[in-house]
């Protein structure tokens, strides 16, 4: 019978994902990794596998603690669009608060994947199919609550507000100017006759 673990993972995931989300996985050695967790590098390992499969594990526990939670709670608000400028608002809040300019794990990951490593390809594209689709779902359900509401196919508005997202977040984290990014937002949510961050109350 195995033995329980001495520590909380929950923890330790938590610990890891801020230490690649700064450093990125290139810059993340094992000695950040020990320092950052409390725990040595045999248990570390023998825990979680390598560097490798413990990027994999901290990234999926950073989309389940953001990302995935986010989509939980806001595609049950019964205003559609509302769902959308909310989770808008809640990326730009997270943007413009973040003191180191980190991005999202998301899109760091995305851009530091390599064609060397098909299982983190796949498990990024997976995510923002999931995003995509809960624009797409959300538009398409706002196209019926509202008359204001822009006449598009749900699939292209989609793509173009998973577009914006991508690019604020890369935009944030070499240029973070406030009004940059909030304007390119606004201007997405207005092509589509969605709801404007300032009757969000999602901040």
């Amino acid at each position: 019978m195995a033995r329980p673990r001495a520590f909380d993972e929950s923890k330790v995931l938590t610990a890891v994902v801020e230490a690649f989300w700064t450093r990125g996985y290139e810059g993340t050695s094992t000695r950040d990794l020990v320092k950052c967790t409390g725990l040595n590098q045999p248990s570390l390992y023998n825990a979680f596998g390598d560097k490798r499969s413990l990027y994999l594990r901290s990234l999926e526990h950073y989309l389940e603690c953001s990302v995935r939670d986010r989509i939980r709670r806001l595609e049950v608000l019964p205003n559609a669009g509302m769902a959308i400028t909310g989770f808008f608002a809640e990326v730009l809040n997270r943007t413009l608060t973040d003191p180191l300019h980190r991005g999202c794990l998301l899109v760091n990951s995305a851009l530091e994947a390599t064609a060397e490593d098909p299982d983190l390809r796949q498990a990024i594209a997976t995510e923002l199919e999931t995003i995509r689709c809960f624009f797409r779902d959300r538009l398409l359900a706002f196209s019926k609550q509202s008359s204001g509401a822009v006449v598009i196919d749900g699939c292209q508005g989609a793509n173009h507000l998973l577009s914006v997202l991508l690019g604020v977040r890369v935009l944030a984290r070499v240029s973070p100017d406030p009004t940059c990014v909030t304007e390119a937002i606004e201007i997405a949510l207005n092509n589509l006759g969605l709801p404007p961050l300032v009757h969000s109350n999602v901040h």
